[in-house]
């Protein structure tokens, strides 16, 4: 009863916001992930996370988190016998990165995610990582004992020859590419993963996204054909009489990477990382676009998405990648609210100045202060 009571006022609020706040424009997108370099140290009450002296990004870095409920699947919950292998038919694949600077929002999306799951013991994190790879799987442990995870290390060197400058230095960061590896990085076995951005909490069953059905396609997203798709790519490409033949035949929408069903099996046999890392090199040669890991998979995928039902990536909660501004919802269902762009809430309401829709994010936070460790 007190969690249909929570539920029921969780919903009213939602309700009010898209009532009172209606929006119907569409923002440009931003990636959430960056990374820096910070050390981790045992407490009594959990891990915490503090910088490496002389690399810190911002001061008096600090994270403690509170162990989360454990949260058991109904009798409803498929089983298939698998002891809970990586492999077992019935679980939800959902791969995060983990990384020092945004781990304070992983961590909360992670919470949601649990909490709002019909069945979230069947949900299976694939964490990606890179370095510190057994002091951030101790932190997870330590936050959620009863999680199905495992832990994979991105190797930045990948990238790092192929990532060029873009409008903000946060999306020049290696670890902003590492989906783009992902059906390397995971057991062949793994078919399918709900890719998530680490600046966002789901607040609906997210086996309804798994379940939904991709046809013929490799990825699923909620899709934005009111945007001005030719701002995400410079004068440099649309002149280019070969370039500007990319999406010949194909009718572009912008979509955000955030939220991603994608089909590893498919994306295996067509080989979609070389043509991702094709035009990261393009990149480099002709300089073809500003908004760094985004435009390569609109490049490669743009008309070619299956749509998903925009309450499944509710965007741009955070403002655009310059000021950060408060914003709206768009109209309609919310089952994803999304801070991409340069706000985060964490930021804002640690900074006593939070936008109205913050305050949706913080019941999942489970962040200690300093003074409360």
């Amino acid at each position: 009863m007190a969690w249909f009571i929570r539920m029921w006022g969780f919903s009213f609020v939602v309700v009010f916001i898209v009532i009172v706040f209606p929006s119907q424009q569409s923002w440009s997108p931003a990636e959430a992930i960056r990374s820096s370099p910070l050390d981790f140290q045992r407490n009594g009450e959990g891990f915490k996370l503090t910088a490496v002296p002389n690399q810190l990004t911002f001061s008096d870095f600090l994270f403690s988190f509170k162990e989360a409920q454990a949260f058991r699947n109904g009798g409803e919950c498929a089983l298939s016998g698998l002891n809970g292998t990586v492999c077992d038919p019935a679980y939800v694949h959902i791969a995060i990165t983990l990384d020092a600077e945004y781990l304070r929002g992983s961590i909360a999306a992670v919470l949601s995610v649990l909490q709002h799951a019909s069945c979230p013991e069947n949900v299976f994190f694939h964490f990606l990582v890179s370095g510190m790879e057994m002091k951030l799987q101790n932190l997870v442990r330590s936050t959620f004992p009863y999680l199905k995870f495992k832990v994979y290390s991105f190797n930045a060197d990948l990238v790092k020859g192929l990532i060029s400058t873009s409008v903000r230095q946060a999306l020049e960061q290696p670890l902003n590419y590492a989906r783009n590896y992902l059906a390397g990085m995971m057991e062949p076995c793994v078919e399918r993963v709900i890719y998530l951005d680490s600046d966002l909490v789901v607040v609906d069953d997210v086996s309804k996204l798994w379940n939904i059905s991709l046809g013929a396609r490799t990825v699923g997203a909620p899709e934005y054909c009111h945007a001005n798709f030719t701002k995400y790519f410079s004068a440099a490409f649309w002149s280019d009489e070969e370039l500007s033949r990319t999406f010949q035949g194909r009718n572009p929408c912008y979509f955000n990477t955030g939220v991603m069903v994608i089909d590893l099996a498919k994306w295996r046999l067509k080989n979609y990382t070389e043509e991702l890392e094709h035009w990261m090199e393009v990149q480099k040669e002709k300089r073809i676009y500003e908004l760094g890991s985004l435009p390569p998979f609109l490049l490669v995928f743009a008309g070619r998405v299956e749509p998903v039902e925009h309450r499944w990536n509710q965007h741009g909660l955070g403002g655009d990648n310059v000021i950060g501004s408060c914003r709206n919802l768009h109209p309609g269902p919310v089952s994803l609210l999304h801070w991409s762009g340069k706000g985060k809430p964490w930021l804002r309401l640690d900074s006593k100045k939070p936008c109205p829709l913050d305050n949706l994010w913080a019941p999942y936070d489970l962040y200690v202060s300093s003074s409360q460790a």
